[in-house]
């Protein structure tokens, strides 16, 4: 048994979509407008685990994105080989990120807002 899919509730499926594909690199997996369904997945891993960019519709899975959002907490941790350059990379495109990145036990980290409802971590591997 393995991880296939992962859904992240977000407030616009096609912009998230956009974001994902075009600014963090994600390839398409699955997309059909009509239907509100964006699948993304890593162009590193093309067998691993699909990212569906869930839309955040139904009352219960809004306040749930919501309330992490507020909280702060991150709705998904994405691995990158180094924090520091990722971070970089993306400041450079615009994306917003909530702080520095930082170091503790578990690793390098940095958390980004991904422009669809998230908070999002970055994770050394």
């Amino acid at each position: 048994m393995r991880v296939k899919m992962c859904g992240v509730h977000v407030t616009e499926p096609a912009t998230a979509f956009v974001f994902y594909t075009g600014t963090l690199g994600f390839e398409e997996l699955l997309a059909v407008p009509e239907a509100n369904l964006f699948i993304v997945r890593s162009p590193q891993d093309p067998q691993g685990v699909g990212l569906l960019l869930e839309p955040s519709d139904n009352p219960i899975a809004q306040a749930y994105r919501q309330g992490l959002y507020d909280a702060g907490i991150p709705a998904v941790v994405l691995g990158v080989p180094d924090v520091a350059a990722e971070h970089a990379r993306l400041t450079a495109l615009g994306v917003r990120f909530a702080g520095e990145p930082t170091t503790d036990p578990s690793g390098a980290s940095a958390v980004f807002d991904d422009t669809a409802g998230n908070w999002v971590q970055l994770h050394q591997d």
